[in-house]
């Protein structure tokens, strides 16, 4: 995304070039976090000062199957040398795929001097941005979660359930095949499989790379704008994106309330995963027709 595209968001502060991270790797008032789809993919090579976040052990609650609890959260930000007007960055492989789930985490949980590195690891590696090994040596910080998580961000099982038929637009960002039925998953990724194939009644397909250019940054405000028009999302109805445990929506939600500035849309991070597991409730397979 250029410099102009990059002023004309909703929140221009929610992203940052790779000129802007190479300037600031030495800045004690940032901290880079890594959050990797390939959790060792840190171990080869991250910025410097970075610190990685495995998604699987550290942004998760296994038990719960739950987002992981504020005080782990918050000792694990403090962990990573975070205090309370520090400017948090993430950034991370495959397009910012977990790095915009953790960006969504910290939204929900109160938090707002958080930005995206635009382009993740992809632009990183290919800007020639100096990589290391080391480990990051960072005091602890002393950052407090405020108190109140944004339930405005996040939407749940019941939510969907009782918004069956209205209004409200549903974005399915997973893959065409998995929208109609047709694949449960792509092989690469964690097998968290739901009961069913299809997808929920009312959802237009809409898949969350289609939002990223070539080189791994997001395509420019209007083109955005207009390939979520074209299937009806415009921002004047509540939103509600969802895929399969909630990370690729997680980056949908933010093109649509972080970049397009639409102001009412959730995440349902029980996504597919949960929701095709439910006993009793309609799904679509094919290209939408009631099943």
């Amino acid at each position: 995304m250029s410099v102009a595209d990059v002023t004309a968001i909703s929140r221009p502060t929610v992203l940052v070039t790779t000129e802007w991270a190479k300037a600031h790797l030495d800045d004690p008032a940032v901290r880079f976090l890594e959050v990797d789809v390939d959790t060792e993919a840190y171990d080869t090579g991250h910025l410097p000062g970075a610190t990685g976040v495995n998604w699987q052990s550290q942004l998760t609650d296994p038990i719960l199957r739950d987002l992981v609890g504020r005080e782990d959260l918050q000792a694990l930000l403090r962990s990573a040398g975070i205090d309370d007007d520090t400017t948090i960055v993430l950034y991370g492989d495959n397009n910012n795929w977990f790095a915009a789930w953790a960006f969504w985490q910290l939204r929900y949980q109160g938090l707002d001097n958080v930005r995206l590195l635009d382009g993740g690891r992809v632009k990183v590696e290919a800007d020639g941005l100096a990589l290391t090994t080391d480990a990051p040596a960072h005091a602890p910080g002393t950052i407090t979660l405020p108190p109140d998580t944004r339930e405005e961000l996040r939407a749940y099982r019941q939510q969907v359930i009782n918004g069956l038929g209205s209004e409200r637009a549903l974005v399915d960002v997973r893959s065409p095949e998995e929208f109609r039925g047709e694949l449960a998953a792509p092989a690469h990724l964690p097998q968290e499989a739901a009961q069913r194939k299809g997808h929920i009644p009312g959802a237009v397909n809409v898949p969350w790379a289609t939002a990223v250019a070539e080189d791994g940054t997001f395509k420019p405000i209007d083109e955005l704008r207009q390939l979520y028009a074209a299937r009806g999302i415009d921002g004047d109805s509540e939103i509600v994106a969802y895929c399969r445990i909630g990370e690729r929506s997680s980056h949908t939600w933010f093109v649509l309330h972080e970049l397009l500035g639409y102001s009412d849309v959730r995440n349902y991070d029980g996504s597919w995963t949960e929701y095709g597991s439910l006993v009793g409730v309609p799904i679509e397979t094919g290209d939408g027709s009631a099943n």
